[in-house]
């Protein structure tokens, strides 16, 4: 890894609107990367956007024909993968020369039974090429109503030729063992795109920089009910200033230095410059996958299989 400048993301993604949602991408990159950014992190869910407060028509044990429409617009306003939207990603990408990693709602391919959408995170590379993507192992709550579940196939880290990036979403973030995944393949830049926005959120991405010994960035949405459709009635209430999703992105350093953020209650970026000489120097004491390991007594094992329902 090489000296970066990093660029942190806080914005909504419209919701049921892909175009929209492409659109407004494509000039917060070109924002990022006329500020000198080389690496841009956009939050969990922005394209296809993340529905705070809805419910979806579906309280235990029932569904009803509205929620059902309301899916129905979630899932045309999702990407394929590979597919057209992030073949403009890619070009975003190279156009700006800027590493992106997004968060995305995945439509799953006519392949895999075409019917499920993943709360996803694609990587790109300043050349325009498609590192791969991580589909959230474990949707939270009622986000399991819209959300499938992904498997281990995708925990791999993504190697640009300026960072090894890891991409771990929302609450996975909870998750000691995915944690230990990620650690465990060097990653030097740690990614979590989020919706999360409570202040209690920066004390578990200062506990990752520091367990991690790498670079945290936290890229979360900021949206207000004015930002949703119209006829989008949010248990928030109608009022167009209520903010449904309120930020509170951040980075840090390998030794839980916070560098840029925690920043509420309004869209921004937030810039810092990732010294990889910080790594190596945080991991002099300590290597949770390396020298402070005790795989004597601890272990991990990862099934890296793509699940599929019929073979």
């Amino acid at each position: 890894m090489e000296s970066i400048k990093a660029a942190v993301i806080q914005a909504g993604g419209p919701l049921f609107d892909v175009a929209a949602s492409l659109e407004k991408l494509e000039r917060l990159a070109s924002q990022a990367a006329n500020a000198g950014a080389q690496l841009a992190v956009f939050p969990e869910a922005f394209i296809g956007g993340y529905p705070k407060g809805h419910d979806f028509g579906a309280p235990i044990g029932s569904r009803s024909s509205e929620g059902r429409d309301w899916f129905r617009r979630y899932f045309d306003a999702a990407i394929e993968v590979p597919g057209i939207e992030a073949a403009r990603i890619a070009d975003c990408a190279k156009e700006n020369q800027l590493d992106m990693v997004v968060g995305v709602i995945e439509r799953a391919l006519p392949s895999e039974g075409g019917g499920t959408l993943y709360c996803t995170v694609l990587c790109f590379s300043a050349e325009g090429v498609l590192l791969g993507k991580r589909r959230k192992l474990m949707p939270t709550a009622a986000e399991r109503i819209v959300w499938g579940v992904g498997d281990g196939s995708t925990l791999s880290a993504f190697k640009t030729p300026r960072a090894r990036i890891g991409a771990v979403i929302c609450w996975e973030n909870f998750m000691p063992m995915l944690r230990m995944s990620q650690y465990a393949q060097g990653v030097e830049v740690y990614c979590a795109p989020t919706v999360d926005d409570r202040e209690s959120w920066g004390a578990l991405m200062c506990t990752i920089a520091l367990e991690g010994r790498c670079f945290v960035l936290s890229a979360n949405q900021f949206m207000k009910r004015s930002d949703a459709p119209d006829d989008f009635h949010p248990i928030q209430g109608n009022d167009p200033d209520t903010v449904l999703i309120n930020g509170g992105s951040m980075i840090i350093s390998p030794l839980g230095e916070i560098l840029a953020g925690p920043s509420f209650g309004k869209e921004t970026i937030l810039y810092a410059t990732l010294d990889h000489r910080e790594i190596a120097r945080g991991k002099m004491d300590f290597d949770v996958a390396g020298h402070y390991a005790r795989p004597d007594i601890f272990s991990l094992q990862i099934d890296r299989a793509h699940k599929r329902s019929v073979d």
